[in-house]
């Protein structure tokens, strides 16, 4: 972390399992998954730097299976020893300097079918890697943009990590446009971060590790 800014939520503590209320599925004893509320967690934040014109928020799954080949597969496992690739969940650019907290379902309530359209005002979201998950999907294919919470794989060995990462920025407005990602806003605020911080929460929908 750079500076003492500190990251909070009152849905999630630091390390603990996501609430079934802010994931994008939960388990199923007849389908394995379904689909659940999937409402953004609230978040909040202080001992903000001096300096700070606007936040940047990213979610990231760190231990998305790198092949998937045993992907929700019947009589399979996802091993855990199978290298692991991030899996973006929520791009948030222009939160105003002056922001300390997101409440609770305010970007995100249900599952969307296509995806959401995400904000494109004084606060915008980029797409989130739903997108390409759901590609050629006739019933949920689209572009998904905003919050979309944790659905791991149902016969994922491991559990995952989920951080919110937030980037206190000396920008008014980050230098992105369209269908940014989160690529796209690390390297249009390189040099431009003042402090970051972040909170983490593991989620599951193996019933063997619940």
């Amino acid at each position: 972390m750079v500076g003492g800014m500190r990251l909070t939520s009152p849905n999630l503590e630091h390390g603990e399992p996501f609430p079934a209320t802010n994931a994008f599925a939960v388990p199923d004893p007849d389908e394995h998954i379904r689909y659940a509320a999937n409402r953004n967690p609230a978040l909040r934040w202080d001992e903000v730097p001096d300096g700070t014109r606007s936040f940047v928020l990213v979610l990231v799954d760190e231990d998305v299976p790198s092949v998937g080949d045993d992907v929700n597969q019947e009589d399979r496992t996802v091993p855990a020893d199978l290298p692991r690739v991030d899996f973006v969940h929520w791009v948030l650019v222009d939160i105003p300097g002056d922001v300390r907290s997101l409440e609770e379902g305010a970007y995100s309530e249900g599952v969307t079918s296509g995806g959401k359209p995400g904000l494109d005002a004084t606060m915008r979201e980029g797409i989130n890697d739903y997108t390409g998950w759901f590609e050629g999907d006739p019933e949920m294919g689209g572009t998904y943009k905003g919050y979309d919470g944790p659905c791991p794989p149902w016969n994922d060995s491991i559990i995952h990590h989920y951080v919110f990462t937030l980037y206190a920025l000396d920008l008014e407005r980050t230098r992105v446009e369209g269908d940014f990602t989160a690529d796209d806003v690390r390297r249009a605020i390189d040099g431009h971060v003042l402090a970051d911080a972040s909170l983490m929460g593991t989620y599951t929908l193996n019933p063997d590790l619940i």
